[in-house]
């Protein structure tokens, strides 16, 4: 053998000097760069959403007020284009606006405490009616049951007083905080009204002049698609009312309005809030009916929630705000999950904010944010329809080399 074969041979594979690099897989490196890259994005949010859940008590009354502004927006612009001052103006919506829902909250509250006597009159022939059912029945059960399971529940409460208590002045802590949100979202939702404009053009400053347009309009834009989806939403709103309410009326359940009503405040969370209402409508009717009073009015609230799922969200919801049904029903599960109630109200306005500003900063060409005006349904979608000096450009340089081959 001779002396450079023996070089060779006793030369090891790996050395200090050896670049490893070229040696992974090229699958690997490309499968480990996007693991990584994914534990930072995941690690990134789930910093931003426990930071949002420790200062729910902010956030949750901010996000609040910036639905209620943009409700009362479009109509403190219309005042304002008929010379009243913009304060007079905020102060005649907003005053309006809480006496319409204050009158709407108090009409149900007194109708529900003043058909209460009957409700419990009509409660206790519905559970004499069962009890008679459960002996008489194909059940057979005798007396000393149905009195032993009583004397069971009575002892269970009895047991679990001190629980109960505690779980009671929680709920009484819970009520207090409900109160200080209310008193957050009234003056942040005045500030809105009043002077959204400087304060929404004092957060675009912080950011670099040079995409400053772009995040602008965009800005703007999730700010049109959240008015879309506030009107599209109230729209939806008054005819699910309408039509379980017409329902109730022609099945005979009593508190008719009061319950619609409640389907009206309901629906504004997207399809847990109408089927909550409807489910109370459908316990009443059960109460005050018979079963099947109660299973005619749980048809009817089918309908009108067929009505509304297959209809009214893809004609109005779906043009407002351009969100495929699947993604709102994971965005409400996701935010029922992560906040509550809070959560599921406010989780589809956010995923038409983000989806409206999102398309913005990728697919619009040459903003301007002078022409986009955030109260008009309208101006929530980019206009990348229209080609930009970069497109032209593009374009030209493509028809050269065109002609270059021909």
């Amino acid at each position: 053998m001779s002396q450079t074969g023996r070089e060779r041979r006793e030369q090891p594979f790996l050395t200090e000097e050896t670049d490893v690099t070229g040696l992974i897989p090229r699958g690997l490196r490309v499968g480990a760069a996007l693991a990584w890259r994914f534990i930072v994005v995941i690690a990134a949010l789930y910093a931003v959403v426990w930071l949002m859940g420790y200062l729910s008590a902010v956030v949750i009354p901010v996000s609040i007020a910036l639905l209620l502004s943009a409700l009362m927006a479009p109509a403190v612009s219309k005042l304002v284009a008929w010379r009243f001052p913009r304060g007079l103006a905020t102060g005649i919506v907003l005053i309006a606006g809480l006496a319409v829902l204050g009158g709407l909250l108090t009409f149900v509250i007194t109708q529900f405490s003043s058909g209460l006597p009957q409700l419990q009159e009509q409660l206790n022939n519905s559970l004499n009616q069962i009890k008679d059912w459960l002996i008489n029945g194909p059940l057979h059960l005798r007396q000393e049951q149905i009195q032993d399971f009583i004397n069971q529940a009575i002892g269970f409460i009895q047991n679990n007083q001190s629980s109960l208590t505690t779980t009671a002045l929680t709920t009484a802590g819970t009520i207090g905080e409900i109160l200080t949100g209310f008193v957050l979202v009234l003056f942040v939702t005045i500030f809105f009204l009043a002077g959204g404009e400087h304060i929404y053009s004092f957060l675009v400053r912080g950011v670099p002049a040079r995409v400053r347009k772009r995040v602008d309009v965009a800005g703007r834009r999730g700010f049109a698609s959240l008015v879309s989806y506030i009107r599209a939403t109230a729209a939806v709103a008054v005819v699910d009312a309408v039509g379980i309410g017409i329902g109730l009326w022609i099945v005979g359940v009593p508190l008719v309005i009061p319950l619609a009503t409640l389907v009206f405040l309901g629906a504004f969370i997207p399809i847990i809030g109408a089927v909550l209402a409807g489910g109370v409508a459908v316990l009443i009717a059960l109460v005050t009916k018979s079963f099947i009073g109660a299973v005619i009015v749980l048809a009817i609230v089918i309908g009108v929630m067929q009505l509304e799922s297959h209809i009214l969200q893809p004609l109005l919801l779906g043009r407002a705000v351009r969100l495929h049904p699947l993604a709102v029903v994971l965005a409400i599960a996701t935010g029922l999950v992560a906040a509550g109630i809070a959560g599921a109200l406010l989780a589809v306005p956010l995923l038409a904010v983000l989806n409206a500003g999102i398309r913005s900063l990728l697919h619009e060409h040459d903003p301007d944010p002078a022409t986009v005006d955030a109260l008009h349904s309208q101006a929530a979608q980019p206009n990348d329809a229209k080609p930009g000096p970069d497109d032209k450009a593009e374009a030209t340089a493509r028809g050269e080399k065109d002609n270059e081959k021909k």
